[in-house]
């Protein structure tokens, strides 16, 4: 078994018990609009507050209609909690009157498509396409970025040169999951500073790479 498979297959046992994500608990709503919110939502922001915000959010606006009617000033307190609430405020408005305007009020279902709509880039597009439609492909964060590199995987400098890289890395069975696998472990165990190796299951695969300190 490959290096790449190995980690995975420890990783999906070791925290399959864990609670998920806000993003993938979303996803299991199947709803798209939900899912793209939640994760423009989830932008430089811990996990604890994208739920708080989304919840306080869809109380009050489940659908692109409904953002778009809502005062920006009351738009910016319900999601206040997310943090750079002006900024995501504003780019809710863009994205939700983009998807009606454009999209005939229905979520894109193609990379290029999300991409096209400011505010979107390529996580938020390959969440999307994930998590809400099942494509197959690879959402890079700065775990699923930082992870692999340390591990030795990959040998990439910004989360972009990664994903094509994951993408040759692992086989095509966990893509989908290599994104909530590697958040979960990234937030409990392999922390980006001081990383906690000696409760690490993958502690005796992992070189260490750029890891200065640990526990």
């Amino acid at each position: 078994m490959k290096k790449a498979e190995q980690v995975m297959e420890v990783l999906l046992k070791e925290f399959k018990p864990f609670r998920k994500p806000t993003i993938r608990r979303t996803s299991e709503k199947e709803n798209p609009f939900r899912v793209l919110i939640t994760c423009l939502l989830s932008l430089r922001t811990q996990d604890k507050n994208t739920e708080k915000a989304s919840d306080s959010l869809f109380a009050v606006a489940k659908t692109s209609q409904e953002i778009v009617k809502l005062p920006i000033t009351k738009l910016e307190k319900l999601i206040f909690s997310s943090g750079h609430y002006k900024k995501k405020a504003r780019v809710l408005k863009h994205v939700s009157k983009e998807i009606i305007n454009r999209f005939n009020n229905k979520v894109p279902k193609t990379r290029e498509e999300l991409l096209s709509i400011k505010g979107i880039g390529p996580k938020t597009a390959n969440i999307v396409l994930s998590f809400a439609y099942g494509q197959n492909v690879i959402a890079v964060d700065t775990h699923v970025h930082r992870i692999p590199n340390r591990l030795g995987l990959v040998k990439t400098k910004t989360p972009e040169k990664t994903e094509p890289e994951l993408m040759r890395v692992f086989p095509k069975k966990y893509w989908k999951e290599i994104n909530t696998t590697l958040i979960l472990f990234g937030k409990n165990i392999c922390l980006p500073i001081s990383p906690k190796c000696s409760e690490c299951p993958l502690e005796k695969l992992c070189p260490k790479i750029n890891v200065k300190r640990h526990r």
